[in-house]
């Protein structure tokens, strides 16, 4: 389980998380709704280790977190001057220590089973859009993260790219992966099937639900209800 308790951080002398309590069981995927600023992805990046925290813990069944969470980024941040396989063997061989076979083997997989194996030598800066994001959850995939952390999964996809990423959120959850996702694009939390809301303002959850409990009875979350009606 993951588990956030209190958890806040300061960007000069102002909260950018202040007070965030949430938990997450094993294949439980959850949507942190909000406006831009809200915080959603300083949350993220926090608990991937790329941000510092002023108050609070964050643990994964008992332990650090560190070792059990990955990111795909609102941008990829892909290694451009690198090719397609590379971009997985080289966090493999530098961060888990396999052998250079061992990180081709699971590169070729993934790149596979994310449609990309015929791309495997080319430039990464040669890929579409949604090719270098199949490729960043890829390389996410391919370190073996218990937690999955998505910043702006649909932001620069169209409809049926869009659609496939709310597939994948999905698969990961019945592979008993813990799902974040940091978001403000209603159809997607509109379409994804189920899954628990947490809606940020001011670095704070302010409202938390499942889904179905929000869809059930939608005015006992104003702010919530509010935003996805937008």
């Amino acid at each position: 389980m993951l588990k956030v308790k209190n958890l806040s951080k300061k960007i000069g002398n102002a909260f950018a998380l202040q007070g965030v309590n949430f938990c997450a069981q094993k294949g439980e995927l959850l949507l942190f709704l909000g406006h831009s600023g809200a915080g959603k992805s300083t949350l993220l990046r926090t608990l991937c280790n790329l941000e510092d925290y002023e108050e609070g813990v964050i643990s994964y069944n008992g332990h650090c977190i560190n070792n059990h969470v990955g990111m795909v980024f609102q941008h990829f941040n892909l290694f451009e001057h690198l090719t397609v396989e590379r971009n997985i063997t080289l966090p493999l061989e530098k961060c888990l220590k396999k052998t250079k076979k061992e990180a081709t083997e699971t590169a070729f997989f993934l790149l596979d089973q994310y449609g990309l194996l015929d791309k495997a030598k080319n430039s990464v800066l040669t890929l579409s859009g949604g090719e270098k994001q199949r490729l960043a959850i890829a390389r996410t995939l391919s370190l073996n993260p218990q937690i999955i952390c998505f910043d702006e999964p649909t932001s620069a996809l169209d409809p049926l790219l869009a659609t496939q990423i709310r597939g994948t959120l999905e698969d990961l959850c019945e592979q008993g992966k813990i799902v974040l996702v940091a978001t403000h694009d209603m159809t997607l939390a509109s379409k994804l099937k189920k899954y628990t809301l947490h809606f940020m303002k001011n670095g704070s959850i302010v409202e938390s639900c499942k889904s179905d409990e929000f869809y059930k009875d939608k005015e006992s979350f104003p702010s919530m209800s509010s935003f996805l009606s937008l």
